[in-house]
């Protein structure tokens, strides 16, 4: 075997090589396109669910609240009445932010760029986010809506201290939850204990989409 044939031996060793890696990558790329697939299909179960419980919620709890409002206004505590239309509206709230959390998870297209798909995740990242800052706002509510007016006349220093410990700690909580669930703390135990299980996946699937990325500029 003369020179030559050396040299187009090792060309021809190389462009395979180079196309097995270019193969691999995709591949890889493949793959990882199907797990973040599959984390969005585990979110989209889950927002379904919560969407249904909650339109359930609200039908029931705004049709009972809507009735004492309108027939027994003046019977009825106000702690519980305003404490229970507060809910029923953050509950309202957060039913259309899983309807257009939804609507975002519909319109992820694979065949999109990377850009295209990341821009749809961001969106849908933050969504989550607001959504669950807005539910942790309901945390004082359910610590005041059993207040009535003989508790008021006869709840002693002890009672009204507690009551006051208890309800001052819950709306402490839902404040300092509101303003500090941010991306920034994802780290934090706090953060990951909130948002595990199947409620986020989203931050694994646009890792993933990194990973899908730098196949993509690698091959290029």
């Amino acid at each position: 075997m003369n020179e030559i044939e050396l040299k187009m031996l090792w060309q021809n060793t190389q462009q395979q090589l180079q196309e097995g890696w270019k193969l691999n990558r995709a591949n890889a790329a493949e793959i990882t396109r199907m797990k973040i697939d599959k984390a969005l299909s585990s979110m989209r179960l889950a927002k379904l669910f919560a969407l249904l419980v909650g339109v359930v919620w609200v039908l029931v709890l705004g049709g009972f609240v809507g009735t004492l409002f309108f027939n027994a206004y003046n019977s009825v505590s106000p702690f519980f009445l305003y404490s229970a239309a507060t809910q029923v509206l953050l509950t309202a709230l957060a039913i259309g932010v899983y309807g257009y959390q939804l609507v975002l998870i519909s319109k992820v297209d694979f065949s999109d760029n990377v850009l295209a798909i990341q821009k749809r995740l961001s969106q849908l990242k933050i969504s989550t986010l607001n959504v669950t800052r807005i539910l942790f706002l309901q945390l004082p509510l359910w610590t005041v809506f059993y207040w009535n007016e003989s508790m008021l006349a006869s709840g002693n220093a002890w009672l009204w201290t507690l009551q006051a410990v208890i309800t001052a700690f819950f709306t402490f909580a839902a404040f300092w939850l509101f303003f500090n669930i941010r991306l920034e703390n994802r780290d934090k135990k706090w953060f990951q204990w909130i948002f595990r299980g199947s409620e986020w996946p989203l931050l694994h699937a646009m890792e993933l989409l990194g990973q899908v990325e730098e196949y993509q500029q690698k091959s290029e």
